[in-house]
Parts: C-alpha cells; structure tokens; sequence
C-alpha cells in the first residue's frame, strides 16, 4: 500500500546493503545523514521506499534531540536493497506484510555464555503463515526495566507489528516477563493464554506452571513464550492461524468479523 511520496538527496553512491540516516533537511542532524527534502512522513520498521532502480528498507527509528532554536524530529536507519547512484531519488512509501521482533530473555544469553536457539526458530515458525518483511532478534537479562522499556519501545516507536518474548515464564527468582508484560499492554489476550497453556499440557503438566502473558500495545501483538525451542514450538502452533486476522482487526480492519464464520 502506498501511503507516501518523498525525494532523498545523495551525496555519495551506495552499494546493496549499505546503511545510512535518513531525516528531513529541517534537522540539525550528525554528517553522513541522507535528508529529504519537505516534510518527512512517519514511517514505521519495515516500510519501504521504491524508486526505480533502487529500495531501502527502515531497519530503526530514532530521534535527534532539539534546542531552544532547532526542533527535534525523527530519524530512520535505513539500509539499501541495491546499489544507488550519487543525486537525488525521488521515492514512494510501501508499507506491505508485518514486521517481527523476537526478544529472549537469557542472564547468559546476554552475557554470550549460551547460544539463543528459541528466538531464531520463532522467526523461521511465523513466516510459514504470516507475510514478513521483516525480523529482528533482542538478547537481553532478566531485568524488569529493560524488558519493559523494550516493549514500548518496538510497540510504539519502531512499529512492530508482533513481538514474541521468550523465556522468564515460570516461577522462579528472575522470572519477570509476564510482570513486565503486564506493565504496558493496555489489552489483554486470555484465549491466546488458554490456548498456549492447553497445547503445553496435552505434551507435559509442568505446562501449568507457565506464567506467559499476551496482549496489545499500541497496534503491536505481544505474546510471552516459555524458553525452550520445543516449548516455543508447542506454544505457537495454536496461535500461527490467528495472527494475521488479530493484528488486521487492531490495527482497524472494518470488515465484519462474522463472515470468517461462514
């Protein structure tokens, strides 16, 4: 869908792959940023401007700081799908499919003592069933205050369509994550909670331990998973078929939810 149009102006040739800032020219932003020209549309992680003969995809959202005479606005890391000449690339904004952020929570993971296998599969399980364009992975401790902050950030500000925690669901000391969870959905999602719970329990009874919690922020689906590659697997299953029309109906979808029925 198409929902924009700007003009980008480079000082320098790109190749594919290659990163670089995008803001508009009305910023006092750090050198070796690309700025447009006018006003600079919101965009959300995934979004993508297409010209012809060149793509760039918003990887981060971020913000330059303002003073008493300069304003503060947004700023996008953006990487290129092609190689791009130096000049100015006049571009359309697609927003098509979702974007996916998966966040393990690991005291070892984040200190690099254990290799993360749970985020990775939660990645290569939803896009069997739900159209991604793109996914991004966070190894962080079990600390409440980052978990949250995390959250509200990927939620609000970067524009997830769906983030999937995993880890920190049972009873132990520094098992925080439906804590934190509950902290900052503003809608909770007790049938997706019932269904996890009942997939767990058909395979083991330690699945009535879990604490995992589910719900909304924003227009962003937040679903909390136990740690282990198997569990995770069990978990999702019940959920895969419902993402799409979960997030098309939060994200203000019109159509009559009965029809589904027929």
């Amino acid at each position: 869908m198409v929902v924009n149009k700007l003009s980008m102006i480079f000082e320098s040739s790109l190749k594919r792959k290659d990163r670089f800032y995008l803001c508009s020219d009305v910023l006092n932003t750090p050198l070796g940023s690309v700025k447009t020209q006018g006003v600079l549309p919101a965009l959300r992680v995934g979004d993508r401007l297409v010209a012809e003969g060149a793509g760039f995809q918003v990887l981060s959202v971020g913000w330059v700081p303002g003073d008493a005479k300069s304003a503060s606005g947004r700023v996008y890391l953006m990487e290129s799908e092609r190689d791009v000449d130096s000049g100015e690339c006049q571009c359309i904004v697609e927003c098509g499919g979702y974007s996916l952020a998966w966040i393990t929570l690991s005291d070892k993971g984040a200190a690099g003592k254990r290799i993360d296998e749970s985020g990775p599969l939660v990645g290569d399980l939803v896009v069997d069933t739900l159209p991604l364009t793109l996914i991004q992975g966070f190894i962080i401790p079990d600390e409440i205050s980052q978990l949250k902050g995390l959250l509200v950030d990927l939620a609000l500000i970067q524009g997830f369509d769906l983030i999937l925690t995993t880890g920190g669901t049972g009873v132990g000391p520094r098992d925080i994550t439906p804590e934190a969870t509950l902290a900052v959905i503003e809608k909770r999602l007790p049938g997706f909670e019932r269904a996890m719970t009942a997939a767990s329990l058909v395979k083991t009874p330690h699945g009535a331990i879990s604490r995992a919690v589910a719900g909304t922020l924003g227009q962003a689906v937040i679903v909390n998973m136990p740690g282990s590659p198997k569990a995770v697997a069990e978990c999702l299953e019940p959920l895969l078929p419902t993402f799409k029309h979960t997030l098309e109906k939060l994200q203000g979808d019109p159509s009559d939810c009965a029809v589904l029925r027929k």
